[in-house]
């Protein structure tokens, strides 16, 4: 089965940046959809980010010109730049994964949810103060 592991959180001021990754591994042939998701206490897990399979990107309108998806396909990675941070940025991040050709994304001020996609990774911690 498609495996993820994310890397990269950890503590920041606010103001500062950290690069997560998010490995998968598996048979990932097929899975068209890839996305970041953010959960903090006491909330629901929200969409921060989505990449297709042919580099379309969307973002949630509280992280649009701060965070960047990409993915280096020679390696199988997928990134999240965050810049600028915040400390409404606090949160575990996780990746996600999903095979579907026609991918969700972020449009009206809402992001995918939880049930959009199939394969999570178990999150990486980002704390900005």
């Amino acid at each position: 089965q498609v495996q993820l592991v994310e890397s990269g959180g950890g503590s920041v001021q606010a103001g500062g940046s950290l690069r997560l990754s998010c490995a998968p591994s598996g048979y990932t042939y097929g899975y068209h959809c890839m996305g970041w998701f953010r959960q903090a206490p006491g909330k629901e897990r929200e969409g921060v980010a989505t990449l297709d399979s042919i580099g379309s990107t969307s973002y949630a309108d509280s992280v649009k010109g701060r965070f960047t998806i990409s993915q280096d396909h020679t390696k199988n990675i997928l990134y999240l730049q965050m810049n600028k941070l915040k400390p409404e940025d606090t949160a575990m991040y996780y990746c996600a994964a999903d095979q579907s050709y026609r991918c969700t994304y972020c449009s009206g001020g809402r992001c995918p949810s939880r049930t959009d996609f199939t394969y999570w990774g178990q999150g990486t911690q980002v704390t900005v103060s």
